[in-house]
Order: C-alpha cells, then sequence, then structure tokens
C-alpha cells in the first residue's frame, strides 16, 4: 500500500482483507463439501495463531503503554461485554453460528435466530478489526503477526458458519449477505477505530487494545475452541499449540 494513501484509507482496507477471509470461507463451504475434521482442524491452529496474537501484541503493547492496572481493567471489561452480548444472542439463537453440523437452528424453527447469527459473527469480528486500525496510529505499521491472526481464524470461522447456515436451509442471499456485510463492516470499524483514535492519548488505546484483546480471548474459548473439539477431539489442544507457535516464531522472526 503506497505512502499517497491517506492511512484511514489503509486503516479500512487492512480491516476489509480481515474481515474477506470470511466470505473466503464462505465461498468455499458453499461450493465445496469441506470434511469438518479440516474445517475443526483449521479452527483450532487459528485459535493457537490468534491466542499468541493476543498475548504478544496486543496484551505486552496495551502493558507497555497504559500500564498493567488500566490493560487488566480493559481486558477483563472486553471479556465482560463480550459474555453479556454472547449470552444474550445465544437466548436468540445464535449460539452454534459457527457450527457447520445441523445444530444451527432455520428460521421456521427459531424466529429471528438468523439475525441473531449474523449479528454473533459480527460481534466476533469488531474487535479484531478494531485492532487492525488501531495498530495503525502514531505512524505505525499493520501488526503482521495479528493480521495473520485474524485471516487464519476468519476463513474456516467463515467455512464452518456457511456451512451450517446452508444446512438449515439458509439463502445464498443471506449467507453471502451475512459475511460480505460483516466484512464490509470490519473495514469500517477499523477505519473508525483509526479516525476515532487518532487523537486520544496512548493510555486510552491500550485500555482499548486490551478490552479488544478479552473479547478475542472469551471468543476463542468460547466458540472456536469448542467448535473445533467436536471434531478433533485429543488432537485439539497439539494443533492449537502447533499455531501458537508458528504465530510465536513469526513473530520473533
Amino acid at each position: 500500500m503506497g505512502s499517497t494513501m491517506p492511512i484511514w484509507i489503509e486503516a479500512g482496507l487492512w480491516g476489509l482483507l480481515g474481515g474477506a477471509a470470511l466470505v473466503l470461507g464462505a465461498l468455499t463451504a458453499w461450493f465445496l463439501r469441506v470434511p469438518d475434521g479440516v474445517v475443526a482442524g483449521v479452527m483450532a491452529f487459528g485459535s493457537g495463531v490468534l491466542i499468541s496474537a493476543v498475548a504478544f501484541d496486543l496484551m505486552e503493547e496495551a502493558v507497555e503503554t497504559g500500564g498493567l492496572t488500566a490493560t487488566a481493567l480493559g481486558f477483563l471489561g472486553g471479556a465482560v461485554v463480550y459474555l453479556a452480548a454472547n449470552a444474550l444472542l445465544a437466548r436468540r439463537g445464535a449460539q452454534h453460528r459457527k457450527r457447520s453440523g445441523g445444530q444451527q437452528p432455520s428460521e421456521s424453527e427459531q424466529g429471528g435466530s438468523g439475525a441473531a447469527i449474523a449479528v454473533g459473527a459480527l460481534l466476533d469480528g469488531i474487535p479484531e478489526s478494531v485492532v487492525l486500525g488501531v495498530g495503525l496510529l502514531g505512524g505505525g505499521a499493520v501488526s503482521v503477526p495479528v493480521l495473520a491472526a485474524v485471516f487464519i481464524s476468519n476463513v474456516p470461522e467463515g467455512l464452518s458458519s456457511a456451512a451450517g447456515m446452508k444446512r438449515s436451509g439458509r439463502s445464498a442471499g443471506y449467507v453471502f449477505g451475512v459475511w460480505g456485510g460483516i466484512a464490509v463492516l470490519s473495514g469500517l470499524a477499523a477505519l473508525i477505530g483509526y479516525l476515532a483514535l487518532g487523537s486520544a492519548p496512548p493510555e486510552v488505546i491500550a485500555v482499548i487494545t486490551a478490552v479488544a484483546a478479552g473479547a478475542i480471548l472469551t471468543m476463542i474459548a468460547d466458540t472456536m475452541i469448542p467448535e473445533a473439539f467436536e471434531e478433533t477431539r485429543v488432537w485439539t489442544g497439539l494443533i492449537t499449540t502447533v499455531g501458537f507457535l508458528v504465530a510465536f516464531a513469526i513473530d520473533r522472526l
């Protein structure tokens, strides 16, 4: 991305790229029959990559700038907010939104579940996108490990969820409307994150990074790892560990 481009547009494009991985996953699921074990394996790997990004990019950076207390409060706050929003959406039929089997309710089984699943998918993606935009503040560059983590974890998420949507009788218009919309909103979240926090003190940015990190870690534990475990069983821990190690190595190199 050339230096002639305004940074806020660049932030939006990075967010869009992260969100585009969801569309890529959904397209794959719609046209190909990907074995559940493969989806689950990639999801476990993506979980490990994301955990590494949370620990070594987001939290480390937040602590250095904002101190431990503010970072800890933000981190816990992000977890609680995600948990509350997730619980609310689960009541409306979105608790199995990442599931590829027949666990997702159809609209006839639970009215409004389609909207809840879409909002849930958005809830999972927004913290990641904000982090991508915030990374460009102060002349910074987008964090390659974080971008890789978002992309690698979003592909199986879109894949698994879209397969579940297809199985519960959702139309192509609904499926691609949801994921295309979320990709665009991911870009907007990154762009708004950059613009809204452009003049914010570093401590505020640190806390917001920690909030996003808390939400991401909760999402991994609540939805990604359980979904992966359904299929990969005893291998889940090992695959997640390999994902973590690969991301950690990339970060250090």
